[in-house]
Formats: structure tokens, C-alpha cells, sequence
């Protein structure tokens, strides 16, 4: 190895002394990307470059792409030895059906930008996953339970780490245990938030119904269908429906 490529030295060259490995290292961050490709492009003749990450998998929600793009389409040898990934590991251990899953990055930390995200994850039928940090999980959840409503979570707190920790549940259950501090809110999280198959679509009953004449007394025909939605799941569109049916009635 030729030299290597990391994002925090500091953290990198603990490591690398347990491992006897003394190299010159580079400091790769998004911001720079470019000017450590021009850098590096001139040492490549012959050159063995590895890329590590300071925890988790190299490019994912970290740099590189940029990096690994160039050396692609110089036709170098680009390869990958497999390690820990929060992302995967996340899924393995959540309970939650992974064979078809969409991975989101990290939540946005502005509100306007965090409640968009939700409601785009919320149009998805299949496993979704992302990251979330810890000054930002308690308003995450809170909007996971009132814009997505009632699904299947999976939050796994410091993954592969020392404090590592598994909260699953319905997003009600774990909202609730959130505002009740039973959970530890320091660290970094990744959830696991199931999606909703058709044939896992709630049907309107009676209990329904019920609830319907009940909101549309208080409501707006809007509210009401919105308040039914987010608690059963149910389409807007077939809420709807029974709504006007049952104003018609």
C-alpha cells in the first residue's frame, strides 16, 4: 500500500498502530474530494491506494464516489474488501422483511426538509432505511408516528459499537417510549421502518365507520379523513369515499 485515504487521520492512525501499518494518509472529505483526486492522480503509476471509512462502509452517506468514479474510468482496479455496515446490519437484526428494501441516507435536520422526507417514505411499499442522529431521533419519530402512521420499527442505536442497542415495535409504542426518555437518545441510530403491501391494507369495518360519524361531527370532511388515515393506514381515497358515503347517508 502506497498511501491511504481516510477521513480523520486522528481516528484512522489508532487503528492503523494496532495494525503495524505505517503509511501516509489523506484526509477525504466531500468538500475536497476533487482536489484529493488531483493530488493523488499524479502518484498513480504502479500505486496501491486504500480508502477507509472512520466507522461504518466507505461512500455509504460518506466520501468517495467521487473517488472510486475516477479510478473506474481510468480502467485501474477498483475493489472492495466487505466490512461492518450499520446499514446491513441494521436490517438483519430488525425483525422487519428485507428482501426488497430503499435506503434514504440520513434525515434532513430542518423541519420543512424532515417532514418532505417522511411523507416521500411514506409512499413506500417496501422495508425503508436510514440514518438519524441523535439530536434529531426524538423529532424524527414524533414525525414518523404522525405523518406515516402506524408501522413496524426497528431502531438500532450505535450498531456494532460498545453501546450498542435494538428498540423494535410499532412507531406508536416506540414514540411513546421516546417521550418518556426509556429510551437513550445519544449516539447515532439507524431505522428500519416497514412498508405497506397491499395485500397488508387495512379494509374499512364498522369500527371504522364508527369513528368516521364520530370526526365528521367535530371535522371538516378533510380532517376527519386525514385523522382516520393516519391512525388505520387506510388509503385517503377509499376514506374518502366512505366519508362522502356516509355524509350522503
Amino acid at each position: 500500500m502506497d498511501f491511504i485515504i481516510c477521513e480523520n487521520p486522528k481516528h484512522s492512525i489508532k487503528l492503523l498502530k494496532n495494525l503495524g501499518i505505517k503509511k501516509k494518509l489523506l484526509s477525504l472529505h466531500d468538500y475536497n474530494e476533487e482536489n484529493i483526486i488531483s493530488k493523488i492522480s499524479k502518484n498513480n503509476n504502479n500505486s496501491k491506494i486504500a480508502l477507509i471509512s472512520d466507522a461504518g462502509s466507505p461512500l455509504i452517506s460518506d466520501p468517495g464516489y467521487k473517488l472510486v468514479r475516477y479510478y473506474i474510468k481510468q480502467k485501474y482496479y477498483v475493489t472492495t474488501i466487505p466490512g461492518s455496515s450499520s446499514l446491513i446490519c441494521a436490517l438483519q437484526v430488525s425483525g422487519i422483511p428485507i428482501n426488497n428494501f430503499v435506503y434514504f441516507g440520513f434525515v434532513p435536520k430542518q423541519d420543512s426538509k424532515r417532514v418532505i422526507f417522511f411523507n416521500e417514505i411514506k409512499k413506500i411499499n417496501i422495508t425503508s432505511v436510514f440514518f438519524v442522529s441523535g439530536k434529531n431521533i426524538e423529532k424524527s419519530i414524533k414525525n414518523i408516528n404522525e405523518i406515516i402512521g402506524q408501522r413496524e420499527i426497528s431502531i438500532c442505536k450505535e450498531i456494532t459499537k460498545f453501546n450498542e442497542n435494538v428498540y423494535r415495535g410499532s412507531t406508536n409504542t416506540i414514540y411513546q417510549k421516546v417521550k418518556e426518555q426509556r429510551i437513550n437518545l445519544k449516539g447515532e441510530f439507524t431505522v428500519v421502518l416497514s412498508g405497506i403491501s397491499k395485500k397488508n391494507k387495512k379494509n374499512i369495518d364498522d369500527k371504522v365507520r364508527e369513528e368516521l360519524i364520530k370526526l365528521l361531527k367535530k371535522y371538516s370532511l378533510t380532517e376527519a379523513v386525514k385523522i382516520v388515515h393516519n391512525l388505520t393506514n387506510i388509503s385517503r381515497k377509499d376514506i374518502y369515499k366512505a366519508a362522502i358515503k356516509l355524509k350522503d347517508d
